[in-house]
């Protein structure tokens, strides 16, 4: 016998389960419709672009933890090696007579060597006006030319040894004493720097007018009013103040012999070593340009390698500078 009670059960279990179906399957729809959305509004190039900018700042943040490394470890431990240099000379003639201070910085590139311009190291080098005088039958004559280095309380003598023939270069003998003899030469870099690389120059930019500058206030108000000469530079000297001051920039370019950076200096910088972020000396700082703070001009270590052959075969041929 048919069971009318089962049959309309029947009937609406079929109309439930087609129910629930449709709903299952409206809301797999919906599901992949949204999918859909999600992956349109996410994928590339959207995604693409956020992912290259996000590498571009981790290279960016890279490069600047690289260049704060700097303020640690190589530039610090160079300091000692890098010396204020000060000097006087002369040029006499029958026609016009001139006397002259100058100012510069070293640094020790072998034991018993100190590297500097050449500029500094014979003063008159480069200058037209002492080429005039030059020119009429004047001498030039070097009649002091110390060094005077960090943690040392009296100058040491300098003796120029090489001279480029091209170029701004110089490598002076260091008078020997217990305290030069410790004093650590800096590594010259076996390959040239590249454009945007970060440097540093270590160096005296203003002379004894920097050092006072920068000394605590006590010291500045009794030595401000003080000449620029050997005597506040001995002051200086003896209060552990003869500090060489670090700039920071990046090489602009580098052509042939010469190199271009950012890093700022003065007067007084002349002969500082442009160290890479390793500590090893790519350039020596020679000149800037004025009115362009791009324009610090340097001159590559591998210049200095020849010159510090024959510095070191000198050397050896004559005595030494004893204290």
């Amino acid at each position: 016998m048919f069971n009318s009670d089962s049959a309309e059960n029947g009937g609406e279990s079929e109309v439930v389960e087609t129910w629930r179906r449709f709903v299952q399957g409206l809301l797999g729809v919906l599901a992949l419709v949204g999918a859909l959305a999600m992956a349109h509004y996410y994928a590339p190039p959207e995604t693409a672009g956020l992912e290259q900018q996000v590498r571009q700042l981790s290279h960016q943040v890279a490069d600047l933890e690289r260049q704060q490394s700097f303020s640690a470890g190589p530039v610090d431990d160079a300091r000692e090696s890098v010396a204020y240099i000060y000097g006087i000379y002369h040029v006499s003639g029958r026609v016009r007579s001139l006397r002259a201070r100058v100012a510069g910085t070293g640094f020790v590139v072998a034991p018993g060597l100190l590297a500097t311009n050449r500029h500094v190291a014979e003063p008159w080098y480069g200058d037209r006006e002492v080429a005039v005088a030059l020119r009429q039958g004047g001498s030039p004559v070097l009649e002091k030319l110390v060094a005077y280095f960090p943690g040392s309380p009296l100058p040491v003598k300098l003796e120029t040894t090489a001279v480029a023939k091209h170029g701004d270069l110089a490598v002076l003998r260091l008078e020997t004493t217990a305290f030069t003899k410790k004093l650590r030469p800096l590594t010259l870099s076996e390959t040239l720097p590249h454009v945007g690389e970060p440097v540093s120059v270590l160096a005296y930019p203003m002379g004894v007018t920097g050092m006072v500058a920068k000394s605590p206030a006590v010291v500045y108000e009794r030595l401000s009013s003080h000449p620029d000469d050997a005597d506040t530079a001995g002051e200086l000297a003896a209060l552990s103040l003869i500090r060489p001051s670090a700039t920071y920039g990046h090489i602009g370019d580098v052509t042939g012999d010469k190199l271009i950076y950012d890093a700022p200096t003065a007067r007084g910088g002349s002969g500082g070593p442009v160290l890479n972020l390793r500590g090893e000396v790519v350039g020596i700082n020679s000149a800037y340009i004025d009115g362009f703070s791009g324009g610090t001009l340097g001159i590559t270590a591998a210049e200095l390698r020849p010159l510090m052959e024959t510095a070191k075969r000198v050397a050896l041929e004559t005595p030494s500078v004893d204290h």
